[in-house]
């Protein structure tokens, strides 16, 4: 499958749920798959965090007549290393299903633990687009962030420990049967992680709304999360408790991972993921900072979609250039970043000289990079990534 063949499909979850309370079904959700002993996949913060979303998780299974064990050890960006411990807890539990609780992470590595249960083998001999052979696990995911999206897409990240590489398995046999975004889960999340996993949204919706495999379907549900970040996000960050905010951005991120899942993304993500792999950054956010960085360098592909851009976050391009609608983009994504208490550079994040040259290079090799609007070598890539220091 080559770039071109990404956006013909439309490829998300046979069922999704997104509103306060609908933590609730995960238990029936888990019956009607036939479960009987789910394990829950989640980071260690969010397995002994009391009244939090894996005991909610937990009662509902409990209500439904499900018995569960809980693997708690996901790392911020999940190793192979979790997924073979993750696999070696589902194994001695003698568990049928998965039930990841959490961000992407918890997401990704539940998705790992599915492919290596079902495939021999390393997990990296499947990195790729369609590498995958054999159905994997059943797997609900039950989102408390807003931001990855990878509760409905078909991407499975992991970071392999001997290198340092993060490696992309993209298959459609990754989805989760079943996705549950209940905002309420989301009310209890820190300032910076909303701001993190916000720019993480915003990211996938403007990457894929400029890339290669765009189309009239995936351009609908990007736009509409873009104009849904740009008015709930600074709320969300501003004031965790405010619902109304944390719901939008819950549709916001969904119908964002429901754009790139299906249109692809670009260099942001390409190098965002060395940044993940090598530095274990925050995957939202490097792409909040390189976003500006890589768009600006995109911007002659398509001044047209820019400008657009420009328009769904509330810049008033009436009048304007092509040229000049389209850097209110740029503008505006910055404007974002830094109301949100984004870091203004790499440098500022830990970042060396001497580290962007080898990223660079391994970022022309990320999946990604195929769908990028505009075609750029190792060397354009080195100078964007020192334009974001």
């Amino acid at each position: 499958m080559g770039v071109w063949d990404i956006g013909k499909d439309f490829l998300c979850p046979a069922v999704n749920f997104i509103g306060r309370g609908t933590v609730k079904v995960t238990g029936e959700r888990v019956k009607i798959l036939g479960g009987t002993k789910a394990l829950i996949v989640c980071d260690p913060v969010l397995a002994k965090m009391p009244g939090g979303p894996v005991e909610k998780v937990v009662a509902s299974l409990k209500e439904s007549g499900i018995d569960c064990a809980i693997f708690g050890d996901v790392h911020p960006n999940p190793r192979d290393t979790d997924v073979a411990a993750g696999l070696d807890a589902y194994k001695k539990a003698n568990c049928d299903v998965l039930v990841s609780v959490g961000g992407g992470s918890a997401h990704d590595c539940a998705k790992g633990i599915g492919v290596a249960a079902t495939h021999p083998g390393k997990l990296i001999d499947y990195a790729g687009i369609e590498e995958l052979t054999a159905p994997t696990l059943p797997l609900v995911a039950v989102n408390t962030t807003a931001g990855t999206g990878s509760e409905v897409t078909r991407h499975c990240v992991i970071t392999d420990t001997s290198t340092k590489i993060k490696f992309v398995i993209v298959s459609w046999r990754n989805l989760p049967l079943v996705s549950i975004n209940d905002p309420e889960l989301h009310l209890l999340k820190p300032p910076g992680l909303t701001a993190a996993t916000g720019m993480d949204a915003l990211t996938h919706a403007v990457e894929c709304y400029v890339t290669l495999a765009a189309n009239p379907t995936t351009d609908a549900v990007a736009g509409q999360a873009i104009r849904l970040i740009a008015d709930n996000l600074r709320r969300a960050v501003a004031y965790g408790g405010d619902i109304e905010a944390r719901e939008n951005m819950a549709h916001a991120s969904v119908l964002a991972a429901f754009a790139f899942n299906n249109a692809g993304l670009g260099y942001v993500h390409a190098m965002a993921h060395q940044l993940g792999g090598l530095l274990d950054m925050a995957h939202g956010v490097a792409n909040a900072v390189l976003l500006p960085h890589v768009e600006r360098w995109n911007l002659p592909c398509n001044l047209k979609k820019f400008g657009e851009v420009a328009g769904m976050m509330g810049e008033n391009i009436q009048g304007l250039s092509p040229r000049a609608a389209a850097e209110k983009a740029i503008d505006a994504i910055v404007q974002l970043s830094r109301d949100v208490g984004i870091p203004s550079g790499l440098r500022e994040l830990g970042v060396k000289d001497s580290d962007l040259a080898p990223m660079a290079k391994q970022a022309m090799l990320d999946g990604n990079a195929g769908c990028n609007p505009r075609v750029g070598t190792e060397k354009d890539l080195l100078a964007i990534f020192q334009t974001a220091m």
